[in-house]
């Protein structure tokens, strides 16, 4: 067996050399390190899905079994008393619907409100969308034929009128007498309508003569709610003829009726307000007593 200097050792393991192999050594110390960062992270993945399963399973084990799954109250421990429940109870109130105007001017039994001029004509202008007109008089009977005249005075005495209320309204030289009359039943208000018995009175005073709409072409008109008819009677101050082209005396006529028609609905719509807050307090006041 010889050597060379410096030479090879040619041996079952391979060639062997004196001077040491650094890419192999480089080689080997990296693959090392790759199996320690690759132990290093499949330990930390295990613990992570660890303590989610812990997390999990106690989130199941203390959450609620309702469908939306909002958590429970923890049982009371023996010879603990469980949390009282805090929340306020009422008892039930039971509201009946709330009365229909309509029933407070249609039952003379129910329509018990005072009926007086201050209380059906109240304000001192009647105001129509953009149109306004102040108020010149006001007068009431209870001899409803007193305040009509013509065929109308027949047809308020047979259909039993109780009560007749007039007021008069003026601007720019025309004027409306509004003639609102109460009766005992719808029925026979709507009598004197249909009989079309527009005979109104007019109410003369504060600025309208005492012969307005006397003696003269007039605009006439009469409806009826509930219990009510309502009429007027409107013209020209200067005793001028009303004609059917002119435009004046027939917008304060229908002002005049819509005016009449909301204060008519306005006293249902009071009356029944208030019995509707009478039977809110008599509903809490019965269930005080119960609870």
């Amino acid at each position: 067996m010889s050597f060379g200097q410096g030479g090879p050792f040619d041996g079952p393991g391979g060639s062997f050399s004196s001077t040491p192999d650094w890419d192999a050594l480089a080689a080997e110390s990296e693959a090392q390190s790759r199996r320690k960062r690759w132990m290093w992270i499949g330990g930390g993945a295990l613990a992570t899905v660890a303590v989610a399963g812990i997390v999990a399973a106690a989130v199941m084990t203390g959450g609620s079994d309702s469908p939306g799954g909002s958590p429970t109250a923890a049982p009371a421990s023996s010879g603990q008393a469980a949390a009282p429940d805090d929340k306020p109870s009422f008892p039930d109130v039971s509201v009946p619907p709330p009365p229909n105007p309509q029933d407070y001017i249609s039952d003379p039994k129910k329509d018990t409100a005072p009926l007086t001029p201050a209380t059906l004509f109240p304000q001192k202008t009647m105001v129509i969308g953009e149109h306004s007109y102040p108020r010149t008089s006001t007068a009431s009977t209870k001899d409803c034929t007193a305040a009509a005249q013509g065929p109308l005075v027949s047809s308020l005495s047979h259909n039993g009128c109780r009560q007749l209320l007039r007021a008069t309204y003026a601007k720019g030289g025309v004027a409306v007498t509004i003639g609102i009359a109460v009766f005992d039943s719808p029925a026979k208000a709507s009598k004197v309508m249909n009989e079309n018995r527009t005979n109104l009175m007019p109410l003369p005073g504060g600025g309208v003569p005492s012969d307005f709409c006397q003696g003269h072409k007039c605009r006439m008109a009469t409806n009826a709610t509930g219990r009510y008819a309502y009429f007027t009677i409107a013209g020209y101050l200067n005793g001028k003829d009303v004609v059917t082209s002119e435009t004046k005396a027939r917008q304060i006529a229908r002002d005049g009726g819509s005016y009449a028609f909301a204060q008519i609905t306005q006293r249902g719509k009071d009356q029944a307000a208030k019995a509707a807050e009478r039977q809110l307090k008599e509903a809490q006041k019965k269930a005080g007593r119960s609870s």
